[in-house]
Formats: structure tokens, sequence, C-alpha cells
């Protein structure tokens, strides 16, 4: 069959397609489309282009169980929308004109999260960990997943449920700090770097009932008080602190995960796996690591579709979404990279995941003292906010320390120090550590353009972040990059 995976209704609304062999024919966001951020609800051209990327779809997938998460809604005081107790009443609101398939399927939210990893990761047999903010109750699942006669299998081996949640911790500080929830825990990963952690002793007495189990002492879903909470206290310094809680909590996880012996292959899933600066230590539980690029609920689209078809799926890369046709503007970005120092990139499909591989890219010169600030400038961010570097895959360990486990970081997975900061001021944070992408001998754009690059200044890496401004999705289609161009004065190739 080819199945249409959906994750939508509640939180970053996306949309996967896997076809009868396995294949991976499309998965994107609605946010791209609709131009909302963090979209709940299916963009109409989103469904369109999974359905002629599909050719026809036989049956939906889709990646929680509505009414379970209905009911700890009501236990947690959100009430009870009756208007999304079942899968098809969900799905009708979302499909609006197109017409739903009879065959509609549905699985556990952690559950999705887990086969998104699994079935797309090269292990025949792995432990896999979930943790995120909340799917209908688990907050945190540890799973043992194999194939058995080609198919995959998966046994829960541990949970936590809610409210006890390391998602809903690190989401309340990031409110609690000024910034938005389920959007912006990212800003608070790079202000810890700026911050120290001072509070841990304090903070865990108020907060942490047990670090092994991973159990609060309040329900930290309705957030924090900003006057009762380290009221005269630097939010840089809460950051910190909080960031090194989260850090042990997390590897409590793991090393639970590891005693249970299934595996030392890790498959690490939920919105907590793109904690890049907690993942550069998950070597120290596990020898081999795969994360998905989109390890979030948009993932589970995937993870669903990937349930409902049963066996392994063949992945690839993360350019999976909308199309803009035509070679990768190798010439012309070149050209605007040693002219200006920066240029834009909107070339072939989308990146699925939060993080732009190349394709959607605003890239620049690593090496210019300015470049940071203006980069920054451009996309209306905080100075302090750090960038990352793409690189020649053969090239990294002569610039970045690389963490064990990952092998490489194609995806700005970890976090690295860099060996030579000093050289690369615009991709080194205040702790000299860069989120590390790596680009193997693929063939791909991003490849050629580094290196054409590397053949002209003997730089092997370039400053890649995403094509868009604070607050906004990634650029999508060729008429936002020419919104993009004309608003923010960067050309942007196609």
């Amino acid at each position: 069959m080819t199945i249409l995976g959906i994750s939508a209704g509640f939180h970053d609304a996306a949309a996967a397609v896997i076809g009868p062999t396995g294949n991976i024919l499309f998965a994107g966001h609605s946010e791209r489309y609709s131009k909302k951020k963090n979209d709940q609800d299916l963009d109409q051209a989103l469904l369109m282009d999974a359905w002629h990327a599909a050719g026809g779809i036989d049956a939906v997938a889709y990646y929680e169980r509505p009414w379970k998460k209905q009911l700890r809604q009501l236990y947690s005081g959100q009430g009870l929308d009756w208007h999304k107790l079942t899968v098809r009443q969900i799905l009708k609101q979302q499909f609006g004109s197109c017409v739903l398939p009879k065959q509609v399927v549905s699985y556990n939210h952690h559950l999705s999260h887990a086969a998104a990893g699994f079935q797309t990761s090269p292990f025949e047999r792995a432990t896999v960990v979930v943790i995120d903010a909340i799917g209908e109750w688990d907050t945190i699942s540890i799973w043992g997943a194999e194939y058995v006669n080609e198919r995959a299998t998966y046994t829960k081996l541990w949970s936590q449920r809610y409210p006890h949640s390391i998602g809903l911790f690190y989401s309340a500080i990031t409110k609690r700090i000024g910034l938005h929830p389920l959007d912006e825990e990212y800003i608070t990963m790079g202000m810890a770097a700026w911050g120290k952690n001072k509070l841990q002793a304090e903070m865990s007495q108020q907060l942490i009932h047990s670090l092994t189990d991973v159990r609060f002492k309040n329900n930290l879903h309705v957030g924090l008080d900003d006057a009762t909470f380290f009221p005269d206290e630097r939010e840089v310094d809460i950051a910190a602190t909080a960031q090194d809680i989260v850090e042990h909590l997390i590897y409590n996880v793991m090393a639970r995960a590891r005693q249970f012996g299934y595996s030392s292959n890790l498959v690490y899933m939920g919105g907590v796996a793109l904690n890049c600066l907690a993942n550069r230590n998950l070597g120290n539980y596990f020898e081999k690591i795969w994360i998905l690029p989109c390890p979030g609920d948009a993932g589970s689209s995937l993870g669903a579709a990937a349930l409902a078809h049963g066996g392994r799926v063949h992945w690839s890369n993360a350019y999976l979404g909308h199309d803009i046709a035509g070679d990768y503007p190798v010439h012309s970005a070149m050209v605007h990279l040693l002219d200006h120092g920066i240029v834009g990139v909107a070339s072939g499909r989308a990146e699925f995941g939060p993080r732009a591989l190349g394709n959607r890219s605003l890239l620049a010169d690593p090496r210019g003292i300015d470049i940071k600030d203006r980069v920054n400038e451009i996309k209306r961010r905080q100075k302090f906010r750090p960038f990352a570097p793409v690189i020649l895959e053969e090239h990294v360990d002569d610039y970045f320390d690389m963490p064990t486990g990952f092998g490489t970081s194609r995806y700005m997975q970890t976090i690295a120090r860099c060996r030579h900061p000093d050289l690369f001021p615009a991709v080194c944070h205040v702790d000299n550590t860069s989120r590390v992408q790596t680009v193997p001998q693929d063939g791909s754009g991003i490849r050629q353009l580094l290196e054409a690059w590397y053949d002209q200044t003997g730089c092997p890496m370039l400053l890649n972040t995403s094509l868009n401004i604070r607050g906004e999705p990634m650029v999508n289609d060729r008429a936002d990059a020419d919104r993009f161009e004309q608003l923010y004065g960067v050309h942007v190739c196609s």
C-alpha cells in the first residue's frame, strides 16, 4: 500500500508518504505552506504535494490515539474537546475538500516516535528512547526494537508518565526566561553557554523529586511563577542551570536504557532529542546512535506511516519536501559568496525537519569577524545566537573534536568543540563549540558548493543557517525566496 502518515490537530502539523516498497515519497511541514509558525493544521497545498508525490493514497495513518489524549487533558484540567475524540473527526477537519481514504489507522504517540526513528535507522536491533513534553500519557519511554520476519516489533521496557516530564520542565524554563514555549527551547539552549550553573542545588530542591526516576515535585505543565522562581537571577544563569539539570535527567534515562542490555545501538526520538548540547555525551552510553533529523511530532507523521507499512523504511537523506526544480546554483552562489560573503539558496527538495541542510539555507563565509552579526541582523535574531558550520565530511576531524557514537553529524544533531575558534568566529559559540553538519561525498548540491568553495579559498566549510527570519517558517517555494530577497536584501539563488 501507499500510506499517508499524518501529524496534525495539536502542534506542528506534517504529512509523510511511504510507498509499497518502503521508499519515502514525500515528507513536509504544514507551516512551510501556510506561513504560520508551528501550524497545527494541515495546509491544503501540503496535502496536494503529498498526493502528487504519491500518485494515490491507499491508507492514512495517524500519529496518536485522540481519545487517550482527551482523557489526559480532562485529567489535567484542560477540558474535553468533543470534536477531537476520534481520528476520523480530526482528519475530516484536516482534509477539508480532500477525500479521506476508507482505511484509517492510528497508533500510540510514543510508538510513532519510536517507529520514525527505528524503521529509518541502519539497525536490525536497537534500544529506542523517546523523550518529549507529552504524548497521550507517556513523557518518556524506552523500547526494545527489532525485525522479526522483516517486520518491526516493539517491546516497551519502561516509561514515565504525565506530569513528570523533561520536556515540560524545559518548556517551563523557556517561558520563565521570556521566550515562547514549544518553539524557542533551542534559544534557551543557546543562552545556557552565556550563563553559569550557580542555581543547581536550589533549583533541584524546589522542583525535582527524583533525578533517577525523573519525577518532579510540581506539575510544570502550568509553568513557573516569575515572581517567585528566582526573580532576581539573570535569565542566562537560569538557562545554564536548567540545561545542566536536563542533561543529568537525560543521562539517567540513557543509563537506565543501557542497563536493560537490549542493544548497544541507540535510536533517540522525541522533541528533547533536538537538544544537541546534551547529545554530545550519548556516546558514553551507547556505541552507535541514530536520531532522525525530524525527531519531534512532525516526524511522527513518518512514524505512523512506518508502523502501517510494517517493514524497514528506506532512508537516504532529509530532502523530502517541496521541490524547486533546476540544478543546484553552485556558480551563482559562489559569485555572491566571494563578492558579498553571504548568499541564500533555495533549490531542490525542502528539508524534512527543523534545520536547513543546504537546500533552504542562508550561507556565509565563516571566517569573517563581522559575519555573525550581519547574519543575525538579517534574520532579526538576538546577537548572542550562534550559527552552525557545514563542512566537507573528510575534513571535520581537522577542525572539530567530534563526540563518539555518531560517526558523522550529517543532520546537526550534536555539538563539537572547534579546534581553531579564532579562525572561524562566525560559527563558534561563546564556549567555542559548534553544531556541526558534515557532508559526505554524495554528489548533493551543498557538497558541490562546498567543494567549489574549498577549491577557491582553501576553507572546507561555510556558515549554514535556515533561510528565514525569527518567528517565521523556512522558505518553501520560489515565491517565498523572492519575498525574502526583496525584504531582507540578500540574493537567493535557485
